[in-house]
């Protein structure tokens, strides 16, 4: 259970730049979750300038997910709709919304991520609906994560969600 509000601008500020890079080096978060277990190994997650990063590892094999603006730069793809490989699902969706529906999803978020294990939510100044979320749990060995970016503009907002499974 984590909340941050951090001192920072956000560098990824349009849902529609985002892209998603598979296999990169993971850029250093600026805040950052550890889940361990002892059949999926340790799945990190992290919040980078409004995106995210997420390392999954088990035993000899390694995963990095990063959903930001600097995807594409890195070798990566404007974000898909969804992408599978062997033993990997990732889907996507952007949602547009009325300002108020998006403060109330931020409201749940921030409520959820203060009181349960496996979640971290971060927070940027300017805007208390500003947030990205990312929520991670394992089950029969398998990690699966989601993550909630939040970016608002004057009467509306766009949500982008994703959820992604990986079993090594």
């Amino acid at each position: 259970m984590s909340v941050h509000v951090l001192d920072i601008a956000p560098r990824d500020v349009s849902a529609a730049a985002l892209g998603l890079v598979l296999d990169a080096p993971a850029p250093a978060p600026l805040v950052s979750v550890q889940l361990t277990d002892s059949v999926a190994g340790t799945l990190t997650l992290g919040v980078l300038g409004a995106s995210h990063v997420v390392t999954a590892e088990s035993g000899e094999h390694t995963l990095t997910e990063q959903v930001s603006c600097d995807a594409v730069d890195a070798g990566g793809r404007l974000l898909p709709d969804s992408e599978d490989r062997d033993g990997y699902r990732f889907r996507s969706r952007a949602t547009t919304v009325q300002r108020d529906e998006l403060a109330q999803k931020a409201a749940g978020l921030r409520d959820t991520a203060s009181s349960e294990h496996g979640w971290l939510c971060a927070g940027f100044p300017g805007d208390g609906d500003a947030l990205t979320v990312l929520s991670g749990a394992v089950d029969s060995g398998e990690w699966h994560w989601r993550t909630w970016h939040l970016y608002p503009c004057g009467d509306v907002g766009v949500i982008v969600e994703t959820e992604s499974r990986w079993r090594p």
